[in-house]
């Protein structure tokens, strides 16, 4: 029999409990994050992709809808010379900061056995980052220059009867010195990603008779790409919007996409330099995009 149950005078009526739907905390969690977001990114972006069909003079700008800042940007040589050049500087940097970080994290993840050490030789590669940028590129004009460090010991060893030239002031001063501002930013994610490796992978390679190289090209390379591909998208983003390297140690006689915009915005001509910025947005993201494709981070994330 079916029991019924009175509810008496005075006596509290059962409460009810606010069920909410099973999407809503999610979302609530994702809100503040995406609200900084949309703040922060996604509305500069969107003011700079209106401000570059922007018609401009020498006095201000004006809204509307032109688009003679993008055929000035695209149909100039001088403007696609620049972009090559950057490009250059991206892919000569990235090979060897990916080289150089690759071995250095080599180093600390297999070849240091202890944690700590491992952590105060990570350290002292964080030095440098103690400085500013500026402070690091100017570093370099007294061991680069005419009568610098390097040339006074190569000329005073009699090995060149006068100094060299193109050290200072010449694509080869900002390579260099791009990549000692960026070869960190290849070490961390490398070295991150190889300390997780199981070290019992490579035991049990080197006891089914594998090689030095076969272990590392055939179990530690595949690993690493993650990595990798983390490292390639910092030191790639940060060298295709460096304006302040080539500025100082060119001394004027190249150019980037970078520095053409920050010309372009001491002139006032910030429509120019918005329609420069998208441009140079979309390249990058392209590049960003082909990696993920061929490497997928999140194993790494």
């Amino acid at each position: 029999m079916a029991t019924v149950r009175f509810i008496g005078v005075g006596e509290p009526k059962p409460k009810r409990r606010l069920v909410l739907p099973a999407w809503l905390p999610a979302y609530l969690q994702a809100a503040p994050l995406a609200l900084i977001l949309g703040c922060f990114l996604l509305l500069p972006i969107l003011m700079i992709a209106v401000v570059s069909f922007w018609d401009y003079d020498f006095a201000q700008m004006y809204p509307g809808f032109v688009t003679f800042n993008y055929t000035e940007t695209l149909g100039s040589w001088v403007t696609w010379k620049t972009y090559l050049n950057t490009l250059k500087f991206a892919l000569i940097v990235w090979a060897i900061t990916l080289f150089v970080g690759f071995w250095v994290a080599y180093f600390l993840a297999f070849h240091i056995r202890t944690a700590a050490m491992q952590s105060m030789l990570f350290l002292v590669c964080t030095v440098p980052f103690l400085t500013s940028n500026v402070i690091r590129m100017i570093s370099w004009i007294p061991v680069l220059g005419r009568n610098g460090l390097i040339n006074q010991a190569l000329v005073g060893a009699g090995i060149l009867p006068q100094p060299i030239e193109w050290l200072l002031y010449s694509d080869f001063a900002v390579i260099l010195a791009m990549v000692h501002l960026y070869t960190l930013f290849m070490v961390t994610p490398i070295f991150n990603t190889l300390m997780r490796i199981d070290k019992a992978l490579v035991e049990a390679a080197r006891d089914a008779g594998a090689s030095s190289w076969q272990i590392l090209t055939n179990v530690i390379l595949p690993l690493a790409k993650p990595g990798m591909a983390i490292g390639t998208i910092f030191v790639v983003t940060l060298v295709m919007a460096d304006f302040s390297t080539v500025q100082v140690m060119s001394g004027g006689q190249s150019a980037s996409v970078a520095l053409i915009m920050k010309n372009q915005m001491s002139l006032l001509q910030y429509p120019a330099a918005a329609a420069n910025a998208v441009v140079l947005l979309i390249l990058v993201l392209l590049m960003v995009a082909g990696i993920l494709r061929i490497v997928d981070i999140r194993k790494e994330l």
